[in-house]
């Protein structure tokens, strides 16, 4: 190796200290270096020295040129091949974030080329079999992203804000503020007499399977009985989104989902939810009532004839410029643990798969059904955040049927919280916070009875002659 030049092998020296399944310490040690030092090696905070590349040839049969050759070019070339093919089209990636992930990340780029050698096996396989596919056969043949993930994505990267909507909605809610009818009525009445709809609710018997259907022949919104008078009123105003706002809804969707499928559906139909829950609870009114009532939820249900969800729901929405909300966030899960809905217009970390911290009181809440909980909890980088969950019910169930139950949590970060009635008479500062991950896959808290699972970013240690009060060990490291 050349002494004059400077070599940073922060990952790989990082990537081949897990392989050994070693502590920074107990490498450190065996370098005869501080674990300091190392660590800000591994940090490419300082280079390796050709000493320190010795040590690490003889304390672990390595090659030295296995850190001193330069193959990030080649790397690069191979990604680039990789993001090349049609499976990528819709998202490009730049040659300059290539290059941070191979030297940040050695072991994502590894994963990405043994999993895209696997697909392209497996694509192979196929063509095997069928060898006269088309390109468009292959690229319809190629794993799409899940709609649902791909329309969760996009509405997190617009903070859950969308002006054009809040806008429509607010000038159309003045309008029917003054029929002087009350908001279901009057949306039925506009649907009606504008657009030709007709709103009817009709018995179970004939919406057995169905809670609202739009039959475009007869011109008809068929609401189920079940469903209660805020959820009438927000299904009424969900039709009037496409019955006045179809292409505002439409330009909006395909502008952010460029590609025509079921995840612009899904953002059709996002929006049209975002439409009816900015009419029954115009921005303006709304965002200044929450400030004077401390974002008491329930209140605001009672005054703008909404539910506990649909308001907790209009909350992760108030970002507009001059008149900001809290940026709160809201999550949803059922009594098994599963995340069915999650909005956030700050910063808190949801993870893309799987559910939630068994040790944050969302679960508990199942166990008070109707009572608002509240919580301060923390997360692994030291956030602080306060959380308030209480059960929901999406409609009423006939009796001899499931009666499916679901918590609402909504949150903050902490330094917000004193603007909550939630938080009154609380010692903000003070208070014991329960320390929480964001799920057991991406948690690297140790030592916690809780853990379903290993940590997937740290080496899972297994010793026979000891077990901890968590199943599974790991280096945290």
């Amino acid at each position: 190796m050349d002494e004059s030049r400077k070599l940073f092998v922060g990952p790989r020296l990082k990537r081949l200290r897990r392989d050994l399944n070693l502590s920074q310490a107990r490498m450190a040690e065996e370098l005869g270096l501080s674990p300091s030092y190392l660590n800000l090696m591994e940090r490419n905070q300082r280079p390796i020295t050709a000493q320190v590349l010795i040590r690490l040839a003889h304390a672990y049969s390595l090659d030295p040129r296995e850190f001193a050759n330069d193959d990030h070019e080649r790397t690069v070339a191979e990604l680039e091949e990789v993001f090349a093919d049609p499976l990528f089209r819709s998202t490009p990636v730049a040659r300059l974030e290539l290059r941070e992930t191979i030297e940040n990340a050695p072991s994502l780029v590894d994963a990405i080329n043994r999993l895209y050698r696997a697909y392209q096996a497996m694509r192979g396989a196929r063509e095997a079999v069928t060898p006269n596919l088309s390109d468009r056969d292959r690229a319809e043949d190629a794993p799409q992203v899940n709609p649902v993930d791909r329309v969760r994505e996009l509405i997190h990267e617009a903070k859950n804000h969308f002006p054009e909507l809040d806008e429509a909605a607010e000038a159309l809610a003045a309008d029917l503020v003054g029929t002087g009818h009350e908001p279901f009525f009057a949306i039925a009445e506009r649907l009606r007499a504008k657009h030709g709809i007709r709103v009817r609710v009709l018995p179970i018997d004939v919406m057995s399977d169905n809670l609202r259907r739009y039959d475009p022949h007869r011109r008809q919104l068929l609401i189920s009985e079940l469903v209660d008078s805020s959820g009438r009123t927000f299904q009424a105003a969900y039709q009037l989104a496409f019955a006045e706002m179809r292409e505002t809804i439409d330009a909006l969707a395909a502008r952010l989902e460029p590609a025509d499928g079921p995840a612009r559906r899904l953002l059709r139909v996002s929006f049209g939810n975002y439409f009816a829950g900015a009419l029954m609870m115009p921005y303006a009114k709304f965002h200044a009532a929450a400030e004077v009532l401390g974002y008491d939820v329930e209140v605001l249900g009672a005054r703008f004839g909404a539910s506990f969800e649909q308001v907790a729901h209009r909350l992760t929405t108030l970002a507009r410029p001059g008149a900001r909300g809290i940026p709160f966030f809201l999550v949803r899960v059922d009594s098994a643990g599963n995340v069915s809905k999650r909005f956030s217009s700050g910063r808190f970390p949801f993870s893309q798969f799987g559910g939630t911290c068994p040790l944050w009181n969302l679960h508990s809440t199942f166990r008070t059904p109707g009572h608002v909980v509240t919580q301060i909890v923390e997360l692994p980088d030291s956030s602080r955040w306060f959380s308030v969950a209480r059960t929901v019910k999406r409609a009423s169930t006939p009796w001899g049927t499931p009666d499916p139950q679901f918590v609402v949590g909504l949150g903050c970060e902490l330094k917000y919280a004193h603007r909550l009635v939630y938080a009154r008479g609380l010692d903000l500062a003070g208070a014991d916070a329960t320390p929480i991950g964001v799920n057991c896959r991406l948690c690297g808290r140790v030592a916690c009875p809780q853990r379903a699972a290993p940590p997937l970013m740290h080496a899972l240690i297994v010793d026979e002659m000891r077990r901890g009060v968590s199943p599974f060990e790991f280096d945290a490291t």
